[in-house]
């Protein structure tokens, strides 16, 4: 299996940055201080719990990529009438994370079994298990339509809607500036990506819609979920917050450390994802500062406000230089990989760097702000209008 990212979302993660070698008042580590880290360092070991909010649980599995661990959640609750618990996330399909849930099921849930999986999108480390998680407890997956449709349009095997592999893939990068043909010869090779990670979905689920309201704990006084759908880094990604907990799953919606990568792929090729992204952080704006927030990569954390405010500018500045990049010359999408990032990268993680660069340029490119053309090379070109 090639390294990268298993959900093929962000192209930091939490160990490079702290290979980074930094001074401590560098504006990173800056950034880093103003959040508060109600646990410190202490995490969870792969199979074992640790509490993080009355009735809810913190579990923390292993990937076997460059973004190498995941967090995943289990809610105590209670279902028509039966006590047991509540998965939020499962993993990809692993022996070892497997294996890992094996001995959460002995030693963690207390005797009790799990009642429903609820998904929060699409993307391989959230999914990938679902369907043994399901079959394993005989639970409904609960999942917004959206990515329960995208999961199975990307799991047929062909490449389709990969994003990380296949012809399509490769062809799409191609036209936005990756000429070298060894890259995209393993693009080509990688068609079966997703369906190796996520080999099978339940055939049946239960949908989430956004202002859903999910009861979910064993505590009545402290069940209620509103669900908050967001869009941009994946088709229709449900976050859920407890108002009487203040606490929010974010999945990969507000990260702390990395920005969530939002791309431009081959299935939506005009797309712009980022556009999106930055309008469905207003979702969050009514949450209180305090708010304990549960992502998926990276420790919980609270000031979210903060948070969510620094994700902002560090498009504004992403933006900035993509628009200085194009008003200088016309610029492909690999060019901007190297004005915006400024490191190399693997052909797994240059395909997210380059989604990600075309979608800054989309923002630009659909404010009317750049035009574009398709070159004589066969590459479509940025350049500045005026």
């Amino acid at each position: 299996m090639a390294p990268g990212i298993a959900s093929g979302i962000r192209i930091h993660d939490e160990k490079a940055h702290r290979r980074a070698s930094q001074p401590r008042d560098s504006p990173m580590n800056a950034l880093e201080h103003q959040l508060q880290y109600p646990f410190g360092e202490t995490m969870p070991e792969p199979g074992a719990r640790q509490q993080v909010a009355p009735g809810v649980y913190w579990l923390r599995m292993p990937l076997p990529f460059a973004l190498d661990h995941i967090n995943l959640w289990l809610v105590r609750d209670r279902v028509d009438g039966r006590d047991g618990w509540t998965v939020i996330d499962c993993g990809i399909t692993n022996d070892t994370i497997k294996a890992h849930w094996e001995t959460v099921f002995a030693n963690e849930l207390e005797g009790l079994p799990v009642l429903r999986v609820l998904v929060t999108h699409c993307h391989p480390d959230h999914v990938g298990l679902a369907h043994w998680l399901c079959q394993r407890w005989d639970a409904r997956l609960w999942m917004s339509l959206g990515d329960y449709m995208s999961a199975r349009v990307m799991g047929g095997g062909n490449g389709v809607g990969s994003n990380a592999g296949g012809d399509f893939a490769a062809s799409h990068f191609a036209r936005h500036g990756l000429a070298d043909p060894d890259s995209l010869e393993k693009l080509r090779a990688r068609k079966s990506y997703y369906a190796t990670l996520v080999p099978d979905l339940p055939t049946q689920y239960r949908r989430l819609m956004d202002g859903d309201t999910v009861t979910m704990g064993a505590d009545p006084a402290a069940a209620s979920w509103r669900v908050i759908t967001g869009f941009g880094h994946a088709p229709e990604h449900v976050a859920l917050y407890n108002a009487e907990l203040k606490v929010l799953i974010s999945g990969d919606m507000v990260l702390p450390r990395i920005s969530t990568n939002v791309s431009v792929f081959d299935m939506e090729p005009e797309a712009n994802p980022l556009a999106l992204y930055l309008r469905s952080l207003d979702r969050y704006q009514d949450l209180p500062e305090d708010t304990l927030v549960l992502p998926s990569h990276g420790r919980p954390f609270r000031n979210l406000q903060t948070r969510i405010g620094q994700l902002r500018e560090h498009h504004v500045e992403r933006l900035a230089e993509t628009r200085a990049a194009c008003a200088e010359k016309p610029c492909s999408a690999r060019d901007i990989v190297d004005v915006i990032f400024r490191r190399q990268f693997d052909i797994h993680q240059m395909t997210f760097a380059m989604g990600e660069a075309l979608a800054h340029l989309h923002v630009l490119w659909h404010a009317g702000e750049l035009r574009r053309a398709t070159d004589d090379d066969g590459i479509i070109r940025f350049r500045a209008n005026g």
